[in-house]
C-alpha cells in the first residue's frame, strides 16, 4: 500500500472512533462485519491479535527479540507480516469500532502501532486511541502506546508532556490503567523503555552525562531480563553511543568512573569516540535483522569513528585506517535497501542522507577525486532539499519525493562505488567481519535494575505530583496502584493571576467561561493590541511576558502553518484549573501545537515584513521592548489594548504580559505581521542559493600565515578563568580598567562546586548612562559581542594579552603562530583550519581565527541546501568542535523582529532525526563572532545551571531548570564560509517571562523564585564576576516540576560591558532590585550566603556635577 492508500484508511478509522463516542450501541450488521473481518486475518495474525487482546506482553515483540539461537524463520520481522496484511488489519479496527468491541479495537491498534510510527502516522493513530479510551475507560491501553505518545510529544517539543507520561511510568512500576501484567519482568520491560526515552529526553537537551546514565539504567534492565531483549539493548547501545560522541572528556571521565558503570561491556576502550563506535557496532550485531537499525547504527558507528581520525588522539600513521572503517560503516548502510525499494519513513530517509553525505566527506579525506566528491555532494544537496518537502508534504505527494530522495542517493552510491559485502547469513544486513563480537558477560539482575531505579525515584515521584491523575471519562477513582497512566493530566497548568498590565486584565465582571475562553486566546471578539500601543505597555518595567507565536504540527510531526483557524489547546486543555481534567487519550486534537496562537480572522493574517531576508540565531521568545528611548524605561504606562497586532497567547493565558517571541529577537514591539502562507507547500520550491556578504573594509594583516587555527606562543594566565573567558580589546583601544567600572570585586573570594562563599563586591553608585534593559532598548539583545565607544567589536586576543593555553585545544597544543590572511581570503578554510575544528579549538582560538571588524554575512535566500560545519560549544572544556554536515535553510516561520528572524532548519547532524529545529540570523549582516557568542553565551548559561540542580538535588528539591542547548552552522561554498545561523531544538508550550536584565521579575510564577535563587548561585558560583539574568522559556504553574529556559543575558565583569551585558552595574541591578536584600526560600534551603553590600564610595567628579 502507498502512503495515500493507508491515510485514506487510517481517515476512515477515525471517523468510524468520532462516531462511536456518541453511539450507545451497535448495529447486528456492525457486528456479523465486524466477526466477517476478523475471521479473514491469517492465522499468524489471528494468533497475535488474540494475544495482544490478553495482554501476553506490553509491547510486541519480534521473532528474533529474546532469542539466544536464531532460526531460519525467526530472521524476519512484524512490519514485514503487517505491511503485508495492514488492509485487513485496518477493516478489523474500523469494524471492530463500529462493533463497540473495543478490546479487540485497541489490539489491533497495539499491532499495527510501530509500522505505523515508521511511515509517520502515528497522530492519527493516536488520535483514534484516545477516542476509544474516552468512550470505553475500562479497557486496557497497551504500555507501547503510552510510551509511543510520549515519543511522539518528544518529537514535536512538548518535552514537559513527554517527562510526565515516562515519570508516572516510572514511579509506579509501568502500572497503567486496566493493563494486567503477567510478570514482574514485563514491569521491569516497562521501565527499561521509559526510562531509555528519558535519556534521549536529555540528550535532546544536552545533558550529556545525565543522558548516558539514564541510558545505562535502561541497559541494566534489558540485560536483566530473564530473556535479555535484544532489540533493546541495541537501541540503547545505539543512543548511548550518539551521546558519547557529543559528551565532552571531563563528563565521559565522570561516567566511565561511576561505581555503578561498568564499561568493560565495551571493551577495552580507553578514548571516548572508541568506546562509542563499539558501542554502536555492538548494536549493530544485536539488530542485524532489521533494515532501519542496522541503518540507523553504522551511520553512528561511521561518525564516532570519523571523529575520531581527527582527534588529537589519533595516531597520524593510523589515521588512514580509521577513514577506511568508517567508509566501510556507512556504505553497509546504503546497502540495507536495494534500488527501487520504498522507503516509507522519514527516519529511514533523514539516515540514508546523513549515511550518503558522511561517505561524501569521508572520501575526501581519502583522496577522491575533487570532481567526484563534488557531484556526490550536490546530490545529497538535491535529496535534503527533497526531504524537507517530503517532511511538510501531503501525503499523495510523499511516495513521489521519497522514490527521487533514495533515486540520489543511489546516485552517490554509484560515483563512490559501493560495493555489496561478504555476507553468508541470508537474512542479516551486515557483513561476516562484523560478527566477531564476543558476547560480553553482564551480572546484571532484575534486583540491581531496581536498586539504580530507586535512586531516581524521588525525582520522577515529583515530576508526577505536579499532574493530575483523575481520569475525566472514569466514573469512579481508580486504585492507585492501578492508577490510569492515559489520566495523567499532561497539560502544564497555569496561574490565574492578575497582570499588572492593562494590557491583559481581564475584566472583573467576566464570567468564569469567558475568562478561560480568553486565557487561550480563542475568542474572536477579542481586538488585538496595536503594534505602537504595545510596545509602550512592553516599555513598562512591569511587564515580563511573552509568548510563542504559534504554529501547528503536520501529521508527520513536523511544524507547519494551521489552516483550521484553531486557537490555542484543544478542548480537554482549556481549563487549567478544572479539578477533572480530560486524560491523555482525550485530548483529540493534540497534534495541533498546545500554545500556538491561530488566526481565526482571515484579516489579521499578513505578510512578515522583511521576512524574505531573515533566518535567525537564536530560538526564543523575548521580551517585547519600548517604542520609544530607554529614558521611559521607568515609567508605568500602561495604556489600553488597541487594534492591528499579533494577540499574545501567554497575554492570556498566562495572564502575565502582552509581550511576544518577537522579543527573543530584539524588537521593539510584538511581531508586527504574521505570513499567511508561511510553510504553504505551494511554495516550497528550492531557490537558487543567494547569499551576501558585505565587505566594507579590512584590517591590513601579514601574509605569512594561511590564517589557520593556531595561538601566539603567550605567557599563562595569572586568573585560572582566562582561557575560558578572554579579555576582549581592539587595537585601537585598549579594555576599560576594572577600576573604572566603579566595582571593587574582591580577589580573595572562592567559590566550589561543594561551598559557595559570598563575594563582597563595592557596589559603587554609577552616573546616569544609557543601559539597555529587554524591556526598552532598541539595540540588539543578543549583541553580547561587547562594542567600545568607537563602535568596534572589542572581542579580539591581542598578542600583548596575557592567554592560558588549553590543553585539550587543537591549536593551543600545536604551539604554532597566527598570522595575517591574505585579503579577501579570511574566509576561506584551510586544511589546518578544518583538522582544527574537527579536532576542537578553544573559544579565545575560534574567535581569533574568525574574528573581523568590518566583515559581515547575510543569508539572502531560504529553501536552499547547503554544506555546512556544525559547530558544539562546551562550556566545561572551552572548546569548539565541528562536524562536516549539509544544511537545508527552510522557509521563514512568520517571526521576526527588530533585528533577527526565524526560520526552520534541518540538518544531518541534528541530534534528534525526528524533531524540529529553529535557526536565527540577523537581518541586517553581522560579523560571525554575533552568532558565536549568542551560542557560547547560552552554553554558559546551561553549565552554571547543571550546577544549580545539583545543589537542589543534593537538598532534595526535585525541580530541575534546564537551558535548552545552541549551537552554530557555518554555511559554506566550498571551502569559503558565507554565512552562519545558530540552531536550537524547537519547543512547544506557553512561553512566560520570569526575569528581565534589569530589576523586574514575574513572582506569579514559583519558577520565578527558583529563577532568581539561580541568579544568586551563579553570583557566588562565578566568584562574583556572573550573573545569570532575563530567565524566559517554558514552566509549570506550580514550580514543582520541569522549567526549559532559553535566550538568557549574562551580566559579567570579565568582558567589557555592552548593550546587553551591563557589566557591574548589572549585577548591581540583580543583587538590589531583582533578587532583593533578602534571600528566597529556595536561597534559604541551599544555604546559599546572602550577598552583603558594601558602603558605596562615589568617584569624585560624580559627586561635584
Amino acid at each position: 500500500m502507498d502512503s495515500q492508500e493507508v491515510g485514506g484508511l487510517l481517515e476512515e478509522c477515525l471517523r468510524a472512533a468520532t462516531a462511536a463516542l456518541h453511539s450507545t450501541q451497535s448495529t447486528e450488521a456492525d457486528w456479523l462485519n465486524y466477526c466477517s473481518c476478523r475471521d479473514s486475518l491469517c492465522a499468524e495474525l489471528a494468533s497475535l491479535l488474540q494475544e495482544a487482546v490478553d495482554m501476553k506482553w506490553p509491547f510486541v515483540p519480534e521473532k528474533w527479540q529474546y532469542k539466544q539461537s536464531i532460526s531460519a524463520s525467526d530472521k524476519t520481522n512484524l512490519s514485514d507480516l503487517i505491511s503485508k496484511h495492514l488492509p485487513q488489519l485496518l477493516a478489523v479496527l474500523k469494524a471492530s469500532i463500529m462493533a463497540q468491541e473495543a478490546r479487540s479495537a485497541l489490539a489491533v491498534v497495539f499491532l499495527v502501532d510501530r509500522f505505523l510510527y515508521w511511515t509517520d502516522e502515528s497522530s492519527r493513530l493516536l488520535k483514534i486511541t484516545k477516542l476509544l479510551h474516552r468512550r470505553h475507560t475500562d479497557t486496557p491501553v497497551a504500555p507501547q502506546l503510552v510510551i509511543r505518545q510520549a515519543r511522539v510529544y518528544l518529537n514535536s517539543g512538548k518535552l514537559q508532556k513527554a517527562e510526565y507520561i515516562l515519570s508516572s511510568l516510572i514511579n509506579n512500576s509501568g502500572a497503567t490503567g486496566c493493563w494486567v501484567y503477567h510478570s514482574e519482568s514485563d514491569r521491569a520491560l516497562v521501565q527499561a523503555v521509559s526510562v531509555q526515552v528519558r535519556g534521549m529526553i536529555l540528550q535532546k537537551l544536552g545533558l550529556w552525562l545525565e543522558a548516558a546514565e539514564l541510558i545505562w539504567a535502561s541497559l541494566i534492565g534489558y540485560y536483566a531480563l530473564p530473556q535479555p531483549d535484544k532489540k533493546g539493548i541495541g537501541t540503547s547501545l545505539g543512543i548511548l553511543a550518539n551521546i558519547l560522541v557529543s559528551m565532552n572528556d571531563e563528563d565521559f571521565l565522570a561516567f566511565k568512573t561511576n561505581a555503578d558503570i561498568d564499561l568493560s561491556l565495551l571493551g577495552n576502550r580507553s578514548h571516548r569516540l572508541l568506546s562509542a563506535a563499539e558501542a554502536a557496532k555492538m548494536a549493530v550485531v544485536y539488530s542485524q535483522y532489521t533494515s532501519l537499525y542496522v541503518l540507523t547504527n553504522v551511520a553512528t558507528q561511521g561518525t564516532c569513528i570519523l571523529s575520531y581520525s581527527f582527534s588529537l588522539e589519533c595516531p597520524s600513521t593510523e589515521r588512514q585506517s580509521f577513514l577506511l572503517q568508517a567508509r566501510e560503516a556507512f556504505a553497509i548502510g546504503l546497502l540495507t535497501k536495494a534500488e527501487g525499494e520504498l522507503v516509507t519513513s522519514k527516519q529511514e530517509l533523514h539516515t540514508f542522507l546523513k549515511a550518503a553525505y558522511s561517505l561524501a566527506v569521508t572520501h575526501k579525506w581519502l583522496g577522491t577525486p575533487s570532481e567526484i566528491v563534488a557531484q556526490a555532494t550536490q546530490a545529497c544537496q538535491k535529496a535534503l532539499a527533497h526531504f524537507y518537502d517530503y517532511c511538510h508534504a501531503d501525503t499523495q505527494d510523499k511516495d513521489s519525493l521519497c522514490a527521487e530522495i533514495m533515486h540520489l542517493i543511489a546516485q552517490v552510491k554509484l560515483l563512490l562505488r559501493v560495493e555489496p559485502f561478504l555476507n553468508s547469513d541470508k537474512g542479516s544486513y551486515v557483513p561476516d567481519s562484523y560478527r566477531n563480537i564476543k558476547d560480553t558477560l553482564v551480572n546484571f539482575t532484575l534486583e540491581g535494575f531496581s536498586k539504580v531505579m530507586h535512586r531516581f525515584q524521588k525525582y520522577h515521584a515529583s515530576v508526577c505530583e505536579t499532574t493530575n491523575t483523575t481520569c475525566k471519562g472514569a466514573k469512579e477513582e481508580i486504585d492507585g496502584a492501578r492508577l490510569c497512566i492515559t489520566a495523567l493530566e499532561t497539560t502544564i497548568g497555569t496561574l490565574n493571576t492578575d497582570c499588572s498590565t492593562e494590557a491583559c486584565k481581564v475584566p472583573k465582571d467576566a464570567s468564569k467561561g469567558e475568562e478561560s475562553q480568553q486565557r487561550v486566546s480563542n475568542s474572536t471578539d477579542l481586538q488585538p493590541p496595536q503594534k505602537s500601543d504595545l510596545g509602550s505597555t512592553l516599555g513598562s518595567t512591569d511587564n515580563l511576558g511573552s509568548s510563542w507565536q504559534n504554529f501547528s504540527l503536520s501529521v508527520s510531526g513536523s511544524p507547519r502553518p494551521s489552516s483550521t483557524g484553531y486557537t490555542g489547546s484543544s478542548a480537554s486543555e482549556r481549563v487549567a484549573n478544572a479539578s477533572n481534567v480530560n486524560c491523555l487519550t482525550t485530548e483529540v486534537d493534540d497534534d495541533r501545537s498546545d500554545s500556538m496562537l491561530q488566526f481565526t480572522d482571515k484579516n489579521q493574517k499578513r505578510d512578515l515584513h522583511g521576512c524574505n531576508s531573515g533566518i535567525t540565531s537564536h530560538t526564543v521568545p523575548r521580551p517585547a521592548r519600548l517604542a520609544t528611548s530607554s529614558s521611559n524605561a521607568s515609567s508605568d504606562l500602561k495604556p489600553p489594548i488597541a487594534d492591528g497586532a499579533a494577540l499574545s497567547l501567554s497575554k492570556l493565558t498566562l495572564r502575565t504580559s502582552s509581550s511576544s517571541l518577537s522579543d527573543s529577537f530584539g524588537s521593539q514591539s510584538s511581531w508586527e505581521k504574521i505570513s499567511a502562507d508561511l510553510n504553504s507547500p505551494t511554495n516550497r520550491k528550492p531557490q537558487e542559493a543567494s547569499l551576501t556578504k558585505a565587505v566594507t573594509s579590512q584590517r591590513s594583516k601579514s601574509t605569512d600565515s594561511d590564517g589557520s587555527f593556531s595561538l601566539l606562543e603567550m605567557l599563562d594566565s595569572e586568573t585560572s578563568d582566562s582561557f575560558h573567558n578572554p579579555t576582549h580589546t581592539n587595537h585601537s583601544s585598549k579594555p576599560q580598567p576594572l577600576e573604572n567600572l566603579n566595582v571593587n570585586i574582591q580577589k580573595n573570594c572562592v567559590a566550589t562546586d561543594n561551598s559557595l562563599t559570598t563575594p563582597q563586591p563595592n557596589i559603587a553608585q554609577f552616573a546616569p548612562e544609557q543601559c539597555t534593559s529587554t524591556e526598552t532598548s532598541t539595540e540588539s539583545l543578543f549583541e553580547m559581542l561587547e562594542v567600545n565607544p568607537s563602535g568596534r567589536p572589542c572581542n579580539e586576543v591581542t598578542c600583548t594579552e596575557k592567554v592560558k593555553k588549553n590543553p585539550l585545544c587543537y591549536s593551543c597544543r600545536k604551539h604554532s603562530t597566527v598570522g595575517g590572511v591574505a585579503p579577501g581570503r579570511e574566509y576561506f578554510l584551510s586544511q589546518q583550519d578544518y583538522h582544527g575544528l574537527l579536532a576542537g579549538v578553544c573559544h579565545e582560538c575560534l574567535l581569533k581565527r574568525l574574528h573581523s571588524e568590518k566583515t559581515q554575512f547575510k543569508l539572502k535566500e531560504h529553501r536552499t541546501a547547503y554544506s555546512a560545519l556544525h559547530l558544539k560549544f562546551s562550556r566545561a572544556t572551552g572548546l569548539w568542535t565541528a562536524r562536516e554536515t549539509c544544511v537545508y535553510i527552510g522557509g521563514p516561520m512568520g517571526m521576526q523582529g527588530k533585528q533577527r528572524a526565524a526560520i526552520w532548519v534541518q540538518f544531518l547532524h541534528q541530534e534528534e532525526r525526528l524533531s524540529s529545529y529553529v535557526g536565527k540570523d540577523y537581518l541586517k549582516p553581522k560579523q560571525i563572532q554575533f552568532h558565536l557568542k549568542d551560542v557560547e553565551r547560552q552554553m554558559t548559561a546551561q553549565y552554571y545551571v547543571t550546577e544549580f540542580n545539583k545543589s537542589l538535588f543534593d537538598k532534595e528539591v526535585m525541580a530541575q531548570i534546564f537551558f535548552i542547548p545552541s549551537e552554530a552552522l557555518l554555511i559554506l561554498d566550498g571551502d569559503e564560509i558565507v554565512g552562519c545561523v545558530s540552531v536550537e531544538p524547537y519547543m512547544l508550550g506557553d512561553f512566560v517571562k520570569l526575569t528581565n536584565n534589569t530589576g523586574k521579575k514575574d513572582e506569579s510564577f514559583q519558577a520565578a523564585e527558583y529563577g532568581l535563587a539561580f541568579g544568586h548561585f551563579t553570583y557566588l558560583f562565578s566568584k562574583g564576576q556572573e550573573v545569570v539574568v532575563d530567565l524566559q522559556g517554558w514552566v509549570t504553574a506550580n514550580g514543582k516540576g520541569l522549567t526549559y529556559l532559553t535566550d538568557p543575558q549574562i551580566h559579567s565583569t570579565k568582558i567589557p560591558k555592552g548593550p546587553s551585558n551591563f557589566a557591574a552595574r548589572g549585577i548591581r541591578y540583580f543583587l538590589e532590585e531583582q533578587h532583593g536584600p533578602e534571600c528566597n526560600g529556595i536561597c534559604q534551603l541551599l544555604e546559599l550566603p546572602p550577598v552583603v553590600r558594601q558602603p558605596l564610595v562615589l568617584p569624585q567628579e560624580k559627586l561635584l556635577s
